[in-house]
């Protein structure tokens, strides 16, 4: 039949190498956990090792391997150390979730040069040097998935956040360019961009009435997303089933973008 289906979509990571940065709590923990669960094992970026035996043991209860790295992504040290010692126990690395990002926010004309250098230095720099170091690995190994969390700031404008925003639109862009790049070497390169998520980072902000009613009001869907709805768009873009997706930026925004 010409409408038959060839394969069912294929959902898993059985048998794959995931590193997720920033993995100790909010999005990067639940990334972790849900690549864990689609039975990848898991190194861990943790600026904290010590603080983070209970994630590490959660990883080991599904039945994966799981190497903790000590990683500050601000230091080029930890990053080139932290893929080595992946690649010493793994030898590969398959999918990277690029998760850390700082916003220290204040009004364009308020801004600081040490603000402006931690959110350039960490987003930008920081998050491109972890590519470069395991998208030498994938280009060597000809396969690779690169998944960065971005976020609707680098589409929307948000007040007191202009260079936050910048540096998602930078990571938004370079994904583009590193997808049409890297696209020859079976890698593929995407960003899952979402809007205010409940974390333990942004529970003050939106516990506040004024500042949760603002927010929900750009939400068209009418609710403040948690991390399951943006581990779900990770895990398939790290599938299978999604060998064809590249250079796309996936928001996770409830419709705030297109409002």
């Amino acid at each position: 039949m010409a409408n038959e289906l060839k394969h069912a979509p294929d959902f898993s990571l059985k048998g794959k190498v995931t590193f997720v940065t920033g993995a100790s709590r909010g999005i990067g923990r639940a990334c972790a956990l849900a690549c864990a669960a689609a039975g990848s094992d898991i190194v861990l970026g943790l600026r904290d090792i010590a603080a983070s035996a209970e994630l590490i043991g959660e990883v080991q209860e599904m039945g994966r391997k799981v190497l903790p790295v000590q990683l500050d992504l601000s230091k080029r040290a930890d990053i080139e150390t932290s893929v080595a010692e992946a690649i010493a126990m793994f030898e590969r690395i398959d999918v990277l979730v690029n998760n850390v990002g700082v916003a220290p926010g204040n009004l364009a004309e308020d801004v600081v040069v040490a603000d402006l250098d931690e959110i350039l230095n960490v987003n930008v720099k920081g998050t491109f040097l972890m590519t470069q170091a395991v998208g030498r690995q994938m280009i060597a190994q000809k396969a690779g998935r690169i998944i960065s969390i971005s976020s609707q700031a680098g589409t929307v404008t948000l007040r007191r956040e202009a260079i936050y925003c910048m540096s998602k639109a930078a990571i938004n862009h370079l994904s583009r360019c590193l997808a049409a790049e890297w696209a020859r070497y079976g890698i593929t390169v995407n960003t899952v961009a979402p809007t205010f998520i409940w974390t333990d980072g942004t529970k003050p902000a939106l516990s506040d009435k004024d500042f949760y009613e603002r927010t929900l009001a750009h939400i068209p869907l009418g609710r403040i997303g948690d991390t399951d709805d943006v581990v779900g768009a990770v895990v398939f873009l790290a599938s299978p089933a999604a060998s064809l997706i590249t250079g796309l930026n996936l928001l996770v925004d409830g419709g705030w973008s297109v409002a």
